[in-house]
């Protein structure tokens, strides 16, 4: 029987990171940068108004008040966007707008509030420091600086600063593309009325979930019967399009288990001593890695947990891709199986410290795992454990 440390080394072995691409900025959101983004032009462009106002030589209004305002003929009239370059003649003001270009000869801007509006005599109420209220170009970003670096993720705001630097794309480490399979002649899709026998089909649905969720991309949730040829053809239909297949159901010791009988030459099935999610298999088709869970819903997931999850992220470059761990003090007397890690579904209580097992260990009770916000993890050589010890906890916040 395979450890878990051993099976995850073999399942982490086959999750290849892909090429880096160029794509749309608008795209790019959550991906990781495969390289570093230097900044082809400042920021800003140019000398700009930091504030609605007039443009004015500091030295010009330098003894303004409130009760002797100085008064100074407006010559131009600068809206933000104006492409034309103005020179401001001494003795005079340019009203300008918020980020307008500066005019050569300003040394300052006063603001709308300290004087009286006008659009043809201003009254300037107060003087400026040279230098007020104008932002400088390259005070921001100098042209030629590494802005963004590889490794970095995506976020709205490193957007925000390459539309500002006027790139269309940026380079960065694809999601990796995963074809989702559920197998089993009982499964019907939700909304069909059942037939007695059947189930509706949810592992596909929790699967592509878990996977967008790490920041994959599911290219199909497939579900078929039990038939061998018609898995196949469903693996062939889709397998072109994906980077890694997981499939659930079909991997244990019984007759029908349609996935062993369709890739038995293809794929490595083997127990693993872990509680749920014993059955597990890996392998390559066409060259594609598969992954192949077992198909009780709890161990389905678990098992993504436990093998996929982490490996999956990190060929993303996502950092962190581990779920965080801790340790908590457990609330009550549980007991486990000796030989087998046991990952049992909890409820902590980040503040106190303290997380209560929650819900029986079985891998149907899919319910109990719904409203679970964290796995308990169990060692092998431990079949119980009294409350008030302490216990390793996977975090599934």
């Amino acid at each position: 029987m395979r450890t878990v440390e051993e099976h995850q080394r073999v399942v982490a072995a086959l999750i290849a990171r892909r090429a880096p691409v160029s794509v749309p900025i608008a795209d790019a959101l959550g991906l990781v940068l495969a390289d570093d983004v230097v900044a082809p032009l400042s920021l800003p462009g140019f000398d700009n108004s930091a504030m609605d106002g007039y443009a004015v030589d500091a030295d010009d209004v330098a003894t303004a008040t409130p009760e002797h305002p100085v008064r100074l003929p407006v010559a131009e009239d600068i809206p933000a966007g104006r492409t034309d370059v103005l020179t401001l003649k001494s003795g005079t003001a340019h009203r300008i707008m918020t980020g307008a270009m500066l005019p050569a000869g300003a040394t300052a801007v006063v603001p709308v509030e300290a004087t009286n509006a006008a659009i043809d005599t201003v009254e300037i109420r107060a003087g400026a420091r040279p230098g007020q209220h104008i932002r400088r170009a390259g005070e921001d970003v100098t042209a030629g600086t590494a802005v963004l670096h590889a490794g970095q993720v995506v976020t709205p705001a490193a957007l925000g600063l390459a539309a500002a630097l006027g790139l269309g794309e940026l380079t960065v480490i694809p999601r990796q593309r995963v074809l989702v399979m559920s197998t089993g002649t009982e499964l019907v899709a939700p909304g069909t009325p059942l037939a007695p026998g059947q189930i509706y089909e949810s592992n596909a649905v929790m699967l592509a979930a878990a996977l967008r969720d790490a920041g994959a991309d599911v290219v199909a949730s497939a579900m078929t019967g039990d038939d061998v040829d018609s898995f196949r053809d469903a693996l062939a239909r889709h397998t072109g399009d994906a980077d890694l297949i997981i499939t659930t159901g079909g991997v244990s010791a019984g007759a029908y288990e349609v996935v062993k009988d369709a890739l038995g030459g293809s794929v490595e099935f083997v127990k693993v001593a872990m509680q749920p999610g014993m059955p597990q298999g890996c392998g390559r088709v066409d060259n594609t890695p598969i992954i192949t869970l077992p198909g009780n819903p709890v161990s389905a997931l678990v098992s993504f947990e436990v093998f996929i999850r982490s490996p999956l992220r990190a060929a993303m470059g996502l950092a962190n891709p581990d779920r965080p761990r801790r340790t908590a003090v457990l609330t009550e007397h549980i007991t486990s199986p000796r030989g087998k890690r046991q990952f049992r579904r909890g409820v902590l209580d980040d503040d106190a410290g303290m997380v209560t097992s929650y819900g029986p260990p079985a891998s149907h009770h899919l319910r109990w795992l719904a409203s679970a916000n964290c796995l308990l993890e169990i060692a092998e050589d431990v079949d119980a454990l009294p409350a008030g010890s302490q216990v390793q906890v996977w975090d599934l916040t």
